[in-house]
């Protein structure tokens, strides 16, 4: 977690970067990668070193945010997998949510995950643009969140609430976010196609 200096820098980046996998992930795939790639290798990188020492977690978050985003970047193929991974992932909670409270039982998960991954290497094309519409919209919404200062989303990240990274299992309060999240993400998902139809046209 960074320095609370940083946490509107960051929310910027986490919002451009929401916008830009939403509504343009197919045809930036690649870049839309370095950017997940460096969100994810600076908050891991990051949350090694003690929040005291803010100089050193700065460097660490740069440095394993530049990690994430090169290996990411070039592992077309594994982030491919790994978005419809992540895709079938999302799919075992949204059904454990749906059918009952708690998560769905690991085998499901690993199943799902599985499934999606092979899903993703044969259908390429519109699981990169399903996937990063809805994944960029979440983006977007979290960046939104911590851009407006919400001390419940603030206190969330904080303490590791699983509603930062489950749509489908919003913080108390604030039910209505799983829908603006399908919304923004279908409408992603219909600006992508519609600027694959104009090309090819």
């Amino acid at each position: 977690m960074l320095p609370t200096s940083y946490e509107l820098p960051a929310a910027i980046v986490l919002v451009l970067g929401g916008a830009l996998a939403c509504f343009a992930g197919y045809r930036l795939f690649r870049f839309v990668l370095a950017i997940y790639g460096f969100i994810l290798g600076a908050m891991l990188a990051s949350s090694l070193v003690a929040p005291s020492m803010t100089v050193w977690m700065v460097v660490a978050a740069i440095v394993g945010g530049l990690v994430g985003a090169v290996v990411l970047m070039f592992a077309y193929l594994v982030g491919i997998a790994l978005v419809g991974a992540g895709l079938g992932a999302l799919v075992a909670h949204f059904a454990a949510q749906y059918f009952g409270p708690g998560d769905p039982p690991p085998i499901v998960l690993i199943v799902l995950a599985v499934i999606g991954a092979i899903a993703a290497m044969v259908l390429q094309r519109y699981v990169i643009i399903v996937a990063t519409a809805f994944g960029g919209a979440w983006t977007l919404i979290v960046g939104l969140f911590a851009a407006t200062g919400d001390r419940r989303a603030v206190r969330a990240a904080a303490g590791g609430d699983v509603w930062i990274f489950y749509p489908m299992n919003p913080a108390p309060g604030q039910r209505w976010v799983p829908i603006v999240w399908i919304l923004l993400g279908l409408i992603g998902t219909g600006v992508q196609l519609g600027t694959r139809a104009r090309k090819r046209g």
